[in-house]
């Protein structure tokens, strides 16, 4: 099914159903096809040495065959989870696609992953497998015997080299994917507990090219650049599943974050849509932005955190190209946007992605009309919504409710609806922190305090922040033989590093007497942060010597 490029919003919406083929396999019916089709330039990547390799889809379909062939002999099967952990580096669409043909259940995983973390995913989810890079296969070694271990980079003990993919048949039958086999797994954080497993299926991987032509408006001749980290639900769709399903080259860059290598690489590669989260941009519009010819970049998009609009306006003023806000979850994907076609109203998220609906409810179950705040709710079914959480029905059913008869996924954000049917997002119903793009689960933080000798107890919450839209901050209780000091504060941070992953430190941290709680000892997370927010608003942070 081709999606054409939305020129009315408002008659795509009315007139819109998602034709579903019967069976999907991304591997075969998009990378194969395109190779078929149409073999043109698929993927450029570099990195901050100045490699660089070019790939058409004729070279992803033959290396990702390759690949799948050695997945196979190694006893990978239909149905099997693999952990697919590395950096930014080529052979991450590469692993990812030939576990799709194999009919395997990715999982992919950013690099900054502790030991700790990996294994629980590997425990939690039954993995039998690995792809990942010779310098961090030592982090596995805690997560018992894997059937298939593959190391990008070179030989280990245990450990297949990665290239020995290249001495494969360049021939492999893809696996047959019904709508609803589990095709993908997400770990995601929450508001309490360890992260949660996102299963979705096949037929969510065809449903997100919606967003890709819609919201990004992709087609064959763009170059579309993600900066999104590998182990995110948005490189799956800005790097992978989106781009492709159109037949759009993707840059991939492998390097940190410089304002001025982005927007030389923004010329040099002729972007013609990037896509960065909100902090990135933050930084950009301060840089010389007229030094560099930006000509080809037609559209800019970014999901994660809000855009202020006050840098929407700058970077449109600075690049000519639209900045355009978007919203989703690891639970659905881009589901709210705004449309090149559709006027855009500042601070607003846009409007449900056609084929979705969206209600605004009460916490008493109630449909709310325009301007009355509530939970933001999705009608179910929907193609794009996940098959549940990994073994956990139970934690799935909870944030199903009906209303009038339907059922709708409350997805934990509050937000309310202009009379024009805009949506504008007001908060978070739990405790998820939002840091430069980056989802953290307060109690992992708690957690790896309490593993502190000094610490009796500790609450983290969000605390505003202007570059980065919120901060990791803790609050932490003592025990009486330590005393709050500046030296503490740097160690406990260091912990926190070490423990979990280190973008999840907390930034501030707060020595208290005691914390808030409920009559039934429940840690009262929300008092502080309403507190931490009130401060702030008032130009002066919550007490506490740090």
């Amino acid at each position: 099914m081709k999606i054409e490029k939305m020129h009315d919003y408002a008659e795509t919406a009315r007139q819109f159903v998602l034709d579903l083929p019967t069976t999907f396999n991304f591997g075969r019916d998009v990378v194969d096809r395109q190779a078929e089709l149409n073999d043109k330039p698929a993927l450029i990547w570099c990195n901050e040495a100045g490699e660089e390799r070019h790939f058409n889809f004729s070279d992803i379909r033959r290396r990702t065959n390759q690949l799948s062939n050695l997945l196979v002999q190694q006893g990978l099967r239909k149905g099997d989870r693999i952990i697919i952990l590395m950096p930014r580096l080529w052979e991450w669409q590469i692993s990812m696609v030939a576990c799709l043909k194999v009919g395997a259940i990715p999982i992919p995983c950013i690099e900054m992953l502790t030991p700790k973390d990996i294994n629980y995913r590997v425990q939690d989810s039954g993995a039998i497998g690995a792809i990942t890079t010779l310098l961090n296969t030592g982090k596995f070694d805690i997560c018992g015997p894997l059937r298939t271990r593959i190391a990008i980079g070179g030989a280990a003990a245990g450990w297949t080299p990665f290239a020995d993919a290249d001495r494969q048949s360049a021939d492999f039958e893809c696996a047959e994917m019904q709508l609803e086999d589990p095709a993908l797994l997400y770990y995601t954080s929450g508001s309490s507990g360890n992260p949660k497993g996102v299963l979705h299926a096949a037929r969510a991987l065809y449903a997100w090219r919606l967003s890709a032509a819609w919201w990004q408006t992709l087609e064959e001749s763009d170059v579309k650049w993600c900066t999104s980290d590998t182990g995110w639900a948005k490189a799956g769709t800005g790097i992978l599943f989106g781009p492709w399903s159109r037949g759009a080259c993707v840059l991939f860059y492998d390097g940190k974050f410089d304002v001025n290598g982005r927007l030389r690489m923004l010329s040099k590669y002729k972007v013609s849509v990037f896509c960065a989260p909100a902090t990135e941009f933050r930084h950009l519009i301060t840089a010389p932005v007229e030094q560099y010819e930006l000509g080809a970049l037609r559209l800019s998009v970014s999901a994660g955190e809000s855009v202020n609009p006050e840098v929407v306006r700058r970077w449109h003023e600075l690049t000519g190209a639209q900045l355009l806000d978007g919203y989703g979850q690891t639970e659905t994907l881009m589901t709210v946007l705004n449309y090149p076609c559709m006027e855009v109203k500042p601070g607003s998220m846009g409007k449900p992605i056609p084929g979705t609906q969206f209600e605004i409810i009460s916490s008493e179950g109630q449909y709310l009309g325009a301007n009355q705040e509530g939970q933001l709710a999705m009608k179910l079914p929907n193609p794009q919504f996940m098959l549940g959480y990994w073994n956990d029905p139970k934690r799935t059913q909870d944030n199903i409710r009906q209303v009038g008869g339907t059922d709708y996924w409350i997805t934990g954000d509050l937000a309310y609806r202009d009379e024009d049917g805009y949506l504008f997002y007001t908060g978070r119903a739990d405790d998820i922190i939002s840091s430069a793009g980056y989802r953290i689960g307060p109690t992992e933080v708690e957690n790896a305090l309490i593993e502190h000798p000094a610490v009796v107890e500790s609450a983290v919450i969000a605390s505003p922040d202007e570059e980065r839209g919120e901060i990791v901050k803790a609050f932490v209780v003592l025990r009486p033989e330590f005393a709050p000091t500046d030296e503490l504060v740097a160690e406990l941070q260091k912990h926190v590093q070490k423990t979990t992953a280190p973008y999840k430190y907390p930034r501030q941290i707060a020595f208290v007497e005691s914390l808030p709680k409920s009559a039934s000892g429940k840690l009262l997370r929300r008092v502080l942060r309403d507190r931490e927010y009130a401060a702030r608003a008032s130009g002066a942070a919550m007490k506490g010597p740090h």
